[in-house]
């Protein structure tokens, strides 16, 4: 496997620095607060389009109800998963673990084809930050170089008033973003719950949500474009899994090299092929949220925002040259001019991604809605009285379903009976709960030829089997 540096060897720069350091961070070590310049263009706007249907999914995702479950929660302290209106528990942890792994071999195929195009386009800090919480700030404060020269300004009662409302906007979107974010954790009508009520009488959930807020409004404020370059894993695995037939965004160093710069006439005037397509305006720098000259070569801060591609566009139509110098593409295509295809590696991962989603889907259908667990009560042997032969059992059920269940256990062996320790033999449970269920299994004792004897036990509904046990029944030798 080629490492980072030998994928991105076509990058032919004097100034290698960009590969040992980052562009927000200088040499004392101190961060270098960026400034975007706002960018507008044809993949702008389907970014724009992008974002609201996220935003609509985002919001409406726990209000949807699918069975009487929400589309989406992942109660991880009531150990409760609804996906698609399906509940989950624990005992299907094998499921759980195998979604878990085609998830992350589903984003291994994607990143090795698509690269991070994920982190520009759907992933929620690249959408709540630049697409939210940014447009915010140009509003009040100015866009790019005003805004840096705003910050710079000293204190008056204009920038008192537009920092403050420009924080108290932010805190107003993090609040709104933790609810619907808590939302997701344990369901909407807990939600409702907590802000109807006092935080005393639920300071787990109100300390959550102020978490949350807290999180999320550093996250937005401060950490920002550090969150994609130096928190988030997956930008990290990154240079473990693009390769050079990855499609990502990337400038065409073919074309844009060597870089000069060109008057305003040269439109209309003969083209000079001593020089390539770059007129190096370093616009793809001052729009870039990380702050990166992609000119240097595909890097790991890159997101695929795009936003270098549409002002590279616009800037190419002014000078009456061709669309594309930074695109979509790959380190093949720019090298050798070769198409888009795949891989021996992408058709590897694309199989295995198959393999798991087939196995997936035929657990998800053969799943029961009841699960039993059955055992001998511990430390109880056999119990022998009045010519019959006793074992006592406890079996624990799970209803996985979003329908109330009442069960019933039987057994069909011959000449044996089931007494239960309460009431009656009817077992109820509630959506998503749990019950527990003593009985006794008795035997005339002349039944029993041997030290362990092998019984079914079965779980009824309306009178129907969904559900078969296996035990041992102990007796004498």
């Amino acid at each position: 496997m080629k490492n980072f540096e030998d994928i991105y060897e076509f990058v032919d720069s004097e100034d290698e620095e960009f590969r040992n350091s980052l562009a927000t961070v200088d040499k004392t070590g101190k961060r270098i607060w960026l400034y975007p310049k706002k960018v507008s263009g044809a993949f702008f706007n389907k970014r724009v389009i992008a974002t609201i249907i996220f935003l609509i999914v985002f919001i409406a995702g726990p209000f949807i109800k699918i069975n009487g479950m929400p589309l989406l929660m992942m109660n991880v302290f009531e150990r409760k998963f609804s996906i698609f209106g399906q509940l989950f528990m624990p005992q299907d942890f094998i499921i759980f673990g195998l979604a878990m792994v085609t998830f992350v071999v589903f984003i291994i195929l994607f990143t090795v084809t698509y690269g991070r195009i994920w982190c520009g386009w759907l992933c929620p800090q690249t959408v709540f930050m630049e697409m939210i919480f940014r447009p915010i700030e140009n509003w009040l404060e100015g866009d790019g170089r005003t805004q840096k020269k705003f910050d710079e300004s000293p204190l008056s009662f204009n920038k008192a008033w537009r920092k403050t409302l420009k924080h108290i906007i932010y805190i107003v979107f993090s609040i709104f973003i933790s609810h619907i974010t808590m939302a997701y954790l344990v369901g909407i009508e807990k939600v409702k719950l907590l802000i109807t009520s006092p935080p005393s009488e639920n300071i787990a959930g109100f300390a959550g949500l102020v978490v949350f807020t807290g999180l999320f409004y550093f996250v937005f404020s401060r950490l920002r474009e550090q969150v994609c370059i130096a928190i988030c894993p997956y930008g990290r695995l990154q240079g473990a899994m693009v390769t050079r037939e990855t499609m990502t965004v990337i400038y065409d160093d073919k074309r844009g090299e060597p870089r000069g710069r060109v008057s305003k006439t040269q439109k209309d005037t003969p083209v000079d092929t001593s020089k390539g397509d770059c007129v190096d305006c370093k616009l793809c720098i001052q729009v870039c949220p990380t702050g990166i000259d992609i000119r240097n070569g595909v890097q790991l801060e890159c997101v695929n925002c795009t936003a270098c591609i549409d002002v590279c566009d616009e800037v190419m139509d002014k000078v009456g040259k061709p669309k594309g110098l930074i695109r979509y593409a790959s380190v093949e295509t720019i090298e050798k001019g070769t198409p888009f295809k795949f891989t021996i590696r992408m058709i590897a991962y694309t199989v295995v991604l198959s393999i798991l989603l087939t196995v997936l889907g035929i657990l998800i259908a053969t799943r029961t809605s009841v699960e039993t667990t059955l055992m001998r009560v511990p430390g109880q042997l056999y119990q022998e009285k009045d010519g019959k032969i006793t074992n006592l059992y406890n079996a624990q059920m799970v209803n996985k379903s979003n329908d109330p269940k009442v069960l019933k256990l039987i057994t069909e062996e011959p000449g044996a009976t089931l007494k239960f320790v309460g009431p009656n033999s009817d077992v109820k449970i509630k959506p998503g709960g749990r019950a527990e269920v003593v009985f006794f299994v008795e035997f005339p004792k002349e039944k029993i030829t041997k030290r362990k004897t092998n019984i079914k036990i079965k779980v009824l509904e309306n009178n129907a089997e969904i559900e078969e046990l296996k035990t041992n029944f102990l007796g004498p030798f």
